[in-house]
């Protein structure tokens, strides 16, 4: 190869690797973002948000009930740890040669984020105990409790570790009939690391299972993760919407969740400027669906600003964070990390350790991708269980 062409091929790979890295971070600082955008408006009507900020609605980072700006919740929470356990169940692959262990790394990462709501500090862990191990259980702001899903709480409690070979379709185990937003408000980083969108459909949804068993619930967030793999590759936001749609078809039980993204696309199909009214259209964000539906409507509808598509993803009377937080990694997955709002991006809570992480999943998923046999990090950072 001519030294020009190597040149060339080397600069390549390196925009490709420096988009991804961009992309892994939009997606978790944007997500975060948007979660601490909805946070102090999540339990109020749209007259009530309306009221207290103006027609408008929230137009920036709101003080909470404390007076502070920028809280994550549950949903940047939840979301970390599922990033977490993706990159040390890469890591085990990597290290140990042994593949096929997503689920039980992704429980036990969550089993850690329980700990951020039992506790107010994190707990020793007792001789042999494979839990309570690893760097992010030991950053402090983690540990607030901060309107947790019910499911999400009772769910871990089980310790249930789906089985990857079963067939969706039917209801899970633990909370057979919940189909609450917590199994999407958690799922973007399945789609982050450079499995092919069927495979991060399938991990995601598996794992949703973990405290959902209600079908929708956990297509709600297989769906999500499948999106969010499409975008990772460059396709548009509708083309992203309208494939994971036709993975869906697949699957039995589908229909409720492709009803559901239909429904925003053809909202945003129909053009005109978005309103609050046509946000509420799709339902308020509590059930795994309708938050997907209006996290997808808001980032289809104002596709070229981020920051009005955070707004009205949080403005309406529902479930605002996880709307925010969803619309925000769809947008930020898209975007990169560099179109992020940089005057929210600041004042958001635990922006250093959100991007560390962001870095370390990028890090490890590149590693792997190339097939290097080892794992990247220490393994005191991310032991690999």
């Amino acid at each position: 190869m001519s030294t020009s062409r190597s040149r060339a091929v080397d600069k390549q790979s390196w925009e490709s690797t420096a988009v991804r890295r961009a992309r892994i971070r939009g997606c978790l600082l944007g997500g975060a973002i948007g979660d601490a955008l909805g946070n102090p408006v999540e339990f109020l009507s749209l007259g009530a948000i309306r009221g207290m900020y103006g027609e408008q609605g929230v137009t920036s980072l709101v003080p909470d009930s404390d007076g502070a700006r920028g809280r994550i919740t549950d949903d940047t929470q939840m979301t970390l740890f599922t990033a977490e356990g993706l990159i040390r169940a890469q890591a085990r692959a990597a290290g140990k040669g042994i593949g096929g262990g997503e689920t039980a790394c992704v429980r036990n990462a969550y089993l850690r984020w329980l700990d951020t709501q039992n506790y107010p500090a994190p707990p020793e862990p007792a001789e042999g105990d494979y839990v309570r191990t690893g760097w992010l259980r030991r950053q402090p702001f983690l540990y607030a409790r901060r309107a947790p899903g019910n499911a999400c709480l009772t769910g871990l409690a089980q310790r249930y570790v789906p089985d990857v070979t079963a067939v969706l379709g039917d209801p899970g185990p633990v909370n057979t009939g919940s189909k609450g937003c917590g199994t999407v408000m958690r799922s973007a980083p399945f789609g982050l690391v450079g499995a092919e969108p069927r495979r991060a459909f399938e991990l995601a949804a598996h794992c949703a299972q973990i405290t959902h068993g209600h079908p929708t619930g956990y297509y709600a967030a297989g769906a999500f993760a499948a999106i969010i793999a499409h975008l990772m590759e460059g396709d548009s936001a509708e083309g992203a919407v309208l494939r994971a749609v036709e993975l869906l078809r697949g699957y039995q039980q589908h229909e409720e969740t492709t009803a559901a993204l239909r429904a925003a696309v053809d909202l945003a199909a129909r053009g005109g400027r978005p309103t609050a009214e046509k946000v509420e259209s799709l339902g308020a964000g509590w059930v795994a669906e309708e938050a997907l539906a209006i996290a997808v409507y808001c980032a289809l509808a104002r596709t070229n600003d981020v920051t009005e598509a955070l707004l009205f993803s949080v403005n309406h009377s529902g479930d605002s964070d996880s709307t925010g937080a969803i619309c925000g990694n769809l947008l930020g997955v898209r975007y990169g990390d560099v179109q992020l709002p940089a005057s929210w991006l600041v004042l958001t809570e635990g922006r250093g350790v959100i991007a560390e992480l962001a870095d370390d999943l990028s890090l490890q998923t590149e590693h792997a991708t190339v097939g290097y046999g080892e794992p990247v990090h220490p393994y005191d950072r991310y032991p690999h269980n």
